[in-house]
């Protein structure tokens, strides 16, 4: 398994710099300094390391996220942390790979969406309800409307006629879009919390 997840590990860096359509298999075991033969001894061929490499990328992400929710003080906090986790993991990505997922790679295009259409989703909607429940997001809130409208701004940075990868940053993009729905979503407590936070991360970053 140890092997199996440090082939994951690489081929997916490989492919969030270049996308999957421009990385073969030798690519990977070059960078890896092992034979193809490894390779096609863990996955059945490049698809399938693919669907492999993006489960794996995904349920990192959630795990983290769990551990952020479960230590977050209130809604607010718990999304600074998923912000700065999320700017770690986006940071540096070609949109590209998203295009290449879903026209080559129809099986690893699925375990986006379930992820997106599933944990995504509950995530979101939780830390709406959360922060209305704090007092820290306005009490008149649409949580089905606003929850699918943050689904959609969260795949917008994987659009390169939107944000092309020679312009933008993906991971700055991601926090510019959700600090933008945050301020739009809090109340006159939570835009006091959301300045408090945000001048702590500046002072950090000084």
């Amino acid at each position: 398994m140890e092997v199996q997840e440090r082939i994951l590990d690489t081929a997916f860096s490989l492919f969030r710099q270049y996308g999957t359509r421009s990385i073969t298999m030798d690519d990977i075991a070059t960078r890896m300094g092992i034979s193809k033969k490894t390779l096609y001894a863990h996955f059945v061929d490049k698809d399938d390391m693919v669907v492999h490499a993006i489960r794996r990328y995904l349920e990192i992400i959630q795990e983290e996220e769990r551990t952020i929710i479960s230590k977050a003080d209130n809604a607010i906090e718990e999304l600074f942390e998923i912000m700065n986790m999320m700017d770690e993991k986006l940071r540096n990505m070609n949109p590209v790979i998203m295009l290449d997922l879903q026209k080559f790679h129809s099986r690893a295009f699925l375990v986006f969406q379930e992820y997106r259409n599933s944990s995504l989703r509950t995530t979101i909607r939780t830390n709406l309800e959360r922060g209305i429940r704090e007092g820290l997001y306005r009490k008149d809130l649409d949580v089905n409307i606003l929850t699918q409208f943050r689904i959609a701004s969260a795949m917008v940075c994987f659009q390169p006629e939107v944000f092309p990868m020679e312009g933008y940053d993906m991971g700055k993009v991601q926090r510019v879009l959700l600090e933008h729905f945050l301020y739009g979503v809090s109340s006159a407590e939570g835009f006091r919390l959301i300045e408090k936070y945000r001048q702590q991360q500046l002072s950090l970053n000084k």
